[in-house]
């Protein structure tokens, strides 16, 4: 072996054992063996720039460097391609091969899979050489470990439930075609079959959807995608075709694949299965075509009315509706078509896009100004369809869910909330559904309902037998939720009936409406000594004041 090789190679050598012992170290602290990871590392690259050799033992990001860097000697010079090439390479692959089959670093510092990429920066073109080993032994073992933590864990019933460090790896398993076929008619019964087992727990539900749209993303991304297109720069979402792509036949059970997954990432994220779904139509794919126009075709994509006109896409999640006449039979007509779609199973997360003259709002200053939002305002203002919009809220309301009229932020709101929060305003009859919606709110993810109290109280003002709808409404508020200004315990009777609810609530309950009704514990005990308050009220501030003391 020439010289400079061999010192290259020892260089690279004395820095790789040095920083494997020590993470074969952490490794096998691990409390926990996990039964779906076959091993931890994956991924070598050693690279001469700049001057310097770098080691990565992870797959480096475009914006950092965490490499391992090595101060070589003049030997480098004379490193020529053919020397890198038919010497270096082969004897880095042979050290790295003999490593990765043996248990030297333990039996879980290796995953089944390893690659390596050797890079050198040259004065006239640069070399990369990038080979994926394959431990066999290990890859059938995760294989076997894989089928009998399906049987056991995922088609069991309940309550049986796999954990969630397993779930991760899970769903990461799904999408590797060493390990599962990539068809919908397999991959999907196994998704659907833990989404169902974990349909009681909305955070472990959210969680897994969030993992297994996760791993299909980047598959998408790091995969598929990067065989017919090219990145537009390293950070956009763009993809630009590559020059032989029109000649290129994608394979059909792949691209059909693809599909499925852009339409199950676009559970949390609609603009990226938009986005993929016309990059399938690019590829050739009909279905994903017929998606984008039609949706899946479960639903009736057109309802032609006598008063309104309504378009469907359950894939998009939109539904665009067009009132052709301004009277009251349109909205209940467009109620009526909308509430028996989601009796169907229509997304309760979409998006209606409205084609209307009336511009109507409810009275919420932070209420996104949307055409959802202009809708049920419009239908709102007709008494006779409150009972239509109780129905459609009865059946649209869903718990950690959000409308797409908006980006993702403060604005978003729960399936329902345009219809339930305008009925609250308009009338007593329907305060049940609003204490109703108020239990489910998300109140760590969503803001709305924060300035619903003050509009509640200019449509009905401050009652003693409004105090129970009031105090749901105040405890629906989220953590930031401000004091309500127009909230005012100024007569006995009011004090009295906030006092009677507020006992049977418990301490953080009471402190959070006290402090949305009177500003903080101060501000209420300078109420209970002020003179100018009645007497007997004082008393009973005081006994408010004590609740909390």
């Amino acid at each position: 072996m020439d010289a400079a090789v061999q010192r290259f190679l020892d260089d690279v050598w004395n820095k790789l054992r040095t920083i494997y012992d020590k993470e074969s170290k952490r490794i096998n602290e691990f409390i926990y063996h996990r039964p779906l990871q076959a091993g931890v590392k994956e991924y070598l690259q050693v690279s001469w720039r700049d001057g310097k050799i770098h080691i990565d033992i992870e797959e480096p990001f475009d914006w950092t460097d965490s490499s391992y860097k090595i101060e070589a000697g003049p030997y480098v010079a004379e490193l020529t391609e053919v020397r890198i090439r038919t010497e270096l390479y082969p004897a880095l692959r042979k050290g790295m091969e003999e490593l990765f089959l043996s248990d030297t670093l333990g039996p879980r510092f290796f995953d089944y899979r390893f690659q390596i990429v050797l890079s050198f920066e040259m004065e006239d073109e640069d070399i990369k050489i990038c080979e994926q080993l394959v431990n066999n032994e290990k890859l059938n073992q995760l294989r076997q470990s894989l089928q009998k933590f399906i049987t056991s864990k995922i088609m069991s019933n309940l309550p049986v439930l796999p954990s969630v460090d397993d779930q991760f790896f899970f769903s990461r398993h799904l999408i590797n075609p060493d390990l599962i076929k990539q068809k919908e008619d397999i991959v999907d019964p196994l998704i659907r079959h833990l989404s169902d087992k974990l349909r009681s727990n909305k955070k472990r539900l959210n969680e897994w959807i969030g993992q297994y749209t996760s791993a299909m993303d980047d598959w998408i991304q790091n995969v598929y995608l990067p065989r017919y297109f090219n990145r537009a720069d390293s950070y956009a979402m763009d993809w630009i075709p590559k020059e032989d792509m029109a000649l290129v036949n994608p394979n059909a059970d792949q691209l059909s694949f693809f599909v499925y997954a852009a339409l199950q990432i676009g559970r949390t994220k609609q603009d990226t299965r938009e986005r993929y779904l016309k990059l399938a139509v690019q590829l050739g794919s009909k279905q994903a075509a017929d998606y984008i126009r039609q949706g899946s075709g479960k639903f009736a994509p057109v309802h032609k009315g006598n008063y309104a006109e309504i378009h469907n896409n359950d894939v998009t999640q939109t539904i665009e509706v067009r009132i052709l006449a301004e009277e009251e039979a349109a909205y209940g007509e467009v109620l009526d078509h909308i509430t028996e779609l989601l009796q169907k199973g229509f997304p309760k997360e979409y998006n209606l896009k409205l084609k209307s003259k009336q511009k109507n709002y409810l009275p919420l200053k932070k209420m996104a100004k949307s055409g959802m939002h202009q809708f049920f305002a419009g239908a709102l203002t007709y008494p006779a369809l409150f009972p239509k919009l109780n129905a459609y809220a009865n059946i649209a309301m869903e718990p950690y869910a959000w409308y797409k009229d908006t980006e993702p932020g403060e604005k978003s709101v729960m399936p329902g909330t345009y219809a339930v929060l305008g009925l609250g305003l308009h009338s007593r009859d329907y305060f049940s559904l609003v204490t109703r919606y108020m239990e489910m709110v998300d109140t760590e993810h969503q803001m709305i309902q924060d300035g619903y109290a003050e509009a509640f109280i200019d449509a009905h003002g401050v009652e003693q037998e409004l105090i129970p709808v009031l105090i749901d409404i105040l405890l629906a508020g989220n953590e930031e939720a401000r004091p309500v200004k127009n909230f005012v315990i100024d007569r006995i009777e009011l004090a009295e009936a906030l006092h009677q609810e507020l006992l049977s609530k418990e301490i953080y309950a009471r402190e959070q409406v006290l402090y949305r009704i009177f500003g903080s514990r101060e501000k209420l005990k300078k109420a209970a000594k002020s003179e100018q308050t009645e007497l007997e009220l004082r008393g009973i501030l005081a006994e408010l004041l004590a609740l909390v003391s």
